[in-house]
């Protein structure tokens, strides 16, 4: 990844992590799940309207370092409209992205810019723990998720 590409991805996860998008409590949410991050001390509870088996809307509230509030906030873009299938999907590659590296960045599209997280192993859990939540409320688990 070239410099001026990192330096790129680096701008957008400080801007989704100062002014994260669907920042706020989901009124109508029929679907809530918590999760923590006990290394970080990221967290977050992620609130869901799923309907028909599509999710409607999508939120989160929590608190955590840039990585964690920033892959929340593109987290929500990326699932609104989604069917829980596409969802589960999106999750698959997310996560192998951030464990691995590996991707297809017409699979992942935006959700490119956590690919660097891989080369730091203790930021992995940072960025995932908000796409577990959500994967939590699809699943409808209520009990809080932790990274560990």
């Amino acid at each position: 990844m070239s410099d001026d590409l990192s330096e790129l991805y680096q701008e957008v996860i400080l801007d989704h992590s100062k002014s994260p998008r669907n920042f706020r409590k989901l009124e109508g949410a029929n679907r809530v799940a918590e999760g923590h991050n006990p290394l970080c001390g990221d967290q977050i509870k992620v609130y869901v309207l799923l309907e028909d088996d599509v999710v409607r809307d999508i939120s989160f509230e929590g608190s955590g370092c840039a990585i964690s509030k920033a892959s929340a906030s593109m987290m929500t873009a990326s699932l609104k409209g989604k069917t829980r299938a596409e969802a589960q999907k999106i999750f698959e590659k997310f996560h192998q992205m951030v464990k691995t590296g590996d991707f297809d960045s017409t699979a992942i599209g935006k959700l490119e810019v956590f690919a660097g997280v891989h080369k730091f192993p203790m930021r992995v859990k940072c960025a995932i723990l908000p796409w577990h939540a959500a994967l939590a409320t699809l699943e409808g688990k209520t009990e809080p998720v932790s990274t560990e």
